[in-house]
């Protein structure tokens, strides 16, 4: 959540620190601000949209200067006002700050930051922060913010300038992303890449509790007690046309549509069809480990549980190994029991999520092998774990996720016919699947190609406030998966459960005309699930059933269908989602909602 820009060169800070705050918008905000240092610290702060912030920019003439930083905020402390939006400047020495994270010892900081006589303006605890360094500061910037530092306990990724120190810039990090570009004789700091990749693709990924000090042409980097860090230039690997809207009018409808694309380099170079076996260089060093392993623990929040519940099934069915979901928020506080030969598997779409981080953190201290399975390279669980597997589906910027949460699925499968090729599945069942999985990225261009008719029947249906999303077996989480894509950008009330649950007290809530979505594609349940539907329909409701290619009895049974190509059942959320990715989006736009920018939401979750 939130955004962070800052910029120190020989070029005017505020372009660049607008267009980085464009770049950022999809993670989340609720608020926007910008201070540029020429001799004095300017400083302007908006509610609303970085467009707000343009505007009052261009009202109150334009901010000169080289050196600045700018902040998307998602409030935590205090509502969303321009009191409250950052940068926040100190009351003494002309010190604006910015911040991701939380400070949790805040509240008592703020008391004796009173008592030595400073005035606060705003309810939140990067102010706090910004009086602490102030406080400690006697004419050294880096020293100030690495005293303060010391002295707090939370999250933070921060950018720091100072009226008295015209020339500097000071960034640190702890539990919230943050790299510096280097470029020629400038800097960009940002809280993801996308604001970087347009000025330099070389870039330093701050570790926790690193400070970093630069100047117009240097930059060094050191630990909170001032022990230099030398730090290491990784190349981007973010390219700035993967970021850019093209011809979409969404950034969620671009990402839906280039799943069959993202799904391709997901699985390219990782099966081999000769041997039957899957081939996963990020793992490859622990795969006795993987092998003898006991029990496997599934960790993450919202999409990214939906897809470790599915690992969970994939892991028991192909591999015949014990694993169980857990929600990292839940987790960490339960004193969870962790026995030898226990796998961690992180899944998060941008390695940032700080439940799942303080989850898998714990789970190492009690022994657990962790592995990880993100979309971001560098970002703190790809570090912070003993292995894993990057989705490798680009970019994902429509807060909403979608091409990650298959790239997820498809490296779940991968994972679980890693370990059973080397368990007990022979070659020619694993060949059959991973020859399937091959198939899959043609298959959803088949059903991408349904779009029109997915919109329609939406339409018929998006004025209704509460939806129900049923599925069983490896489908229930993709209906959870639906439901929750409903609710994120139609702001639809919209509840996700195995089918047969639905007797045992939410059937109260059918009446005339209530949609049910129904995942109803050929297999083990298929009988089942029609049950389920009678039951529906006897008491008024609106069935919308996803299903397979050829099955002509459902239309019986459904008012409208859906239809997915033929796939092993193992496989079918890779298919079944699709659709309902669709539907949300097409109500979405229906009911005027901004898709790209649902209201309250954060694309990455970095606090708890």
């Amino acid at each position: 959540m939130c955004g962070i820009v800052a910029y120190i060169g020989a070029k005017q800070a505020r372009p660049l620190l607008i267009e980085g705050l464009k770049r950022l918008e999809y993670r989340g905000y609720d608020s926007a601000g910008i201070a540029v240092l020429n001799g004095a610290v300017s400083v302007v702060r908006t509610v609303g949209r970085v467009s707000v912030l343009e505007d009052r920019l261009a009202e109150s003439g334009d901010l000169k200067g080289s050196v600045g930083i700018a902040h998307t905020r998602w409030a935590t402390h205090g509502e969303p006002a321009e009191r409250n939006a950052h940068p926040h400047v100190d009351d003494r020495h002309g010190i604006a700050l910015i911040h991701n994270g939380i400070i949790e010892n805040y509240a008592a900081l703020r008391t004796w930051l009173e008592e030595q006589g400073h005035t606060f303006t705003s309810e939140t605890d990067t102010e706090v922060l910004t009086m602490l360094i102030s406080e400690l500061y006697d004419g050294d910037l880096e020293k100030a913010v690495q005293g303060a530092l010391r002295e707090v306990t939370g999250a933070y990724a921060l950018a720091a300038i100072c009226e008295k120190e015209p020339d500097t810039l000071v960034v640190a990090r702890k539990g919230s992303p943050l790299m510096v570009g280097v470029g020629a004789d400038e800097y960009i700091v940002a809280s993801d890449a996308s604001a970087i990749v347009a000025h330099t693709s070389r870039a330093v990924t701050l570790d926790d509790y690193q400070v970093c000090k630069l100047t117009r042409d240097s930059f060094r980097t050191s630990t909170l007690d001032n022990v230099a860090v030398t730090p290491r230039i990784q190349e981007l690997e973010l390219e700035l046309e993967q970021i850019e809207l093209g011809d979409y009018p969404h950034y969620m409808i671009k990402e839906i549509f280039e799943q069959p694309n993202s799904l391709r380099n997901t699985m390219r170079g990782r099966i081999d069809l000769r041997e039957g076996r899957v081939v996963l260089g990020g793992v490859g060093q622990y795969a006795r480990e993987l092998v003898k392993a006991r029990r496997f623990i599934l960790l993450g929040q919202g999409t990214a549980l939906h897809a470790a519940m599915i690992g969970e099934y994939l892991l028991e069915d192909l591999a015949k190994v014990p694993a169980e979901v857990e929600y990292s928020s839940e987790f960490r506080y339960r004193n969870p029991i962790i026995e030898e030969g226990t796998v961690i598997i992180a899944v998060s779409q941008s390695g940032e999520t700080a439940d799942t981080l303080s989850a898998l953190h714990e789970a190492k201290e009690r022994g657990a092998l962790a592995l990880g399975v993100v979309n971001v390279v560098g970002s703190s669980i790809a570090r912070d774990t003993d292995a894993g597997v990057y989705l490798r589906v680009g970019p994902e910027i429509g807060v909403a996720s979608t091409k990650a949460f298959t790239g997820q699925l498809s490296v779940l499968t991968l994972l679980s016919l890693f370990i059973a090729r080397r368990r007990f599945m022979s070659v020619e069942q694993s060949s059959e699947i991973l020859r399937t999985m091959e198939r899959i990225p043609e298959m959803v261009e088949r059903v991408l190609a349904e779009s029109d008719q997915i919109r329609a029947v939406t339409e018929r249906y998006c004025d209704r406030e509460n939806w129900l999303f049923l599925g069983r077996g490896y489908n229930y989480p993709t209906a959870l998966e639906g439901a929750l894509k409903l609710k994120e950008i139609s702001y639809i009330h919209a509840e996700g459960m195995p089918a047969a649950e639905m007797k045992h007290g939410p059937i109260a809530l059918i009446n005339h005309g209530m949609p049910v979505v129904f995942i109803a594609n050929k297999g083990a349940q298929y009988e089942k699930v029609m049950s389920n539907i009678e039951e529906v329909r006897s008491r008024g409701g609106r069935v919308i059933a996803v299903a397979t290619e050829g099955d002509t009895d459902i239309k019986r049974y459904a008012e409208d269908v859906f239809y997915i190509p033929e796939i092993p059942e193992a496989l079918s959320p890779l298919l079944a989602v699709v659709p309902l990715q669709l539907m949300a989006y097409h109500a979405a736009v229906i009911r005027g909602h901004d898709v790209d920018k649902p209201r309250n939401l954060a694309k990455s979750v970095t606090v708890e």
